[in-house]
This record gives C-alpha cells, sequence and structure tokens, in this order.
C-alpha cells in the first residue's frame, strides 16, 4: 500500500519569499538537509521538466546509515509542475541498490498566504517502504523549521 507522510507549518515570511526558497538552489542547500544532514547540488534546473541530483551527507553515520552509501542519500528529482508563488511537485528517487527504497515519491511543496505570513504544506506520495515513517516524518519537520529559521533571519 502505498504511504503519504505530511508536515506543515506557518512561515513568519511572505508567500514570495517562501516560494523563492523552494526554487533557488543556494537556499535549498541551507535549510532542505535535516539536522545532522549537509547537501550539495550537482546539478539544479528548476523548471517544468527540469530536474536536479542532490547529495545528502550525514554528519555522524553510525546513527543513521545512509540509502546510496554509508554516510550518504542521494537524490535524482525532476520538476513535474511549477506553479510560481504556489506549488512546486517533483518525482524524487533515492539511488540505492536496496530493493526497499526503491520507487518514484512525489513531493508537493504548497505555498499559501495566512493571516501571520505563510503556511508551507509538504506532502510526500509513494514513500518508499524503507523508509521509516517516523524517521521521514522528522525530517520533514526538521527540513520546515529549518526553512522557518532561514527566512525569518533574513532581513
Amino acid at each position: 500500500m502505498a504511504r503519504t507522510d505530511t508536515a506543515s507549518r506557518v512561515i513568519a515570511a511572505p508567500p514570495d519569499r517562501v516560494y523563492a526558497a523552494l526554487v533557488d538552489p543556494e537556499a535549498l542547500t541551507v535549510w532542505l538537509p535535516p539536522d545532522g544532514m549537509s547537501g550539495r547540488f550537482e546539478r539544479f534546473d528548476a523548471e517544468p521538466g527540469g530536474s536536479y541530483r542532490l547529495v545528502l551527507t550525514y554528519a555522524d553515520a553510525s546513527a543513521a546509515p545512509g540509502k546510496t552509501t554509508a554516510d550518504s542519500d542521494v537524490v535524482e528529482a525532476r520538476f513535474v509542475e511549477i506553479v510560481p508563488g504556489v506549488r512546486v511537485v517533483q518525482a524524487v528517487d533515492f539511488v540505492s541498490d536496496d530493493p526497499a527504497q526503491a520507487g518514484t515519491m512525489t513531493m508537493t511543496w504548497q505555498v499559501t498566504a495566512v493571516e501571520d505570513g505563510t503556511r508551507v504544506e509538504f506532502r510526500a506520495d509513494d514513500v518508499p517502504a524503507g523508509i521509516s515513517a517516523d524517521d521521514h516524518a522528522a525530517g520533514m519537520t526538521s527540513s520546515l523549521a529549518n526553512l522557518a529559521q532561514h527566512l525569518e533571519d533574513l532581513p
């Protein structure tokens, strides 16, 4: 059975700044990697049909082994839909020899103006069975907290 994981957060920043952070590779490397990880893009083309390759590296691989190597997760993604100022949809695959990590996960980032700033909703559909629901929820929440810190610290 396909699994869907979700997380959301209100960020004290206007929707245009939040959306910009969803499609800017420099901003993404700051906020997207969950706590305990760092990230770098090997390529990045944010347009419908464009793609990216992201290497996430664990600071301490003994606590959580990587999906691709002992200390890393490599993500191959394609932009399925980009609605400027509103939504970014990506088809995401982890590079892994483990069949439990196989399969394309659809990640949707939605931004909506609210009274206190912007609600960011993060939805992951068809999450591979090898990704722990608890770990994934913690990672999604961590990324949203990083996004809030990144945007709320900007002048």
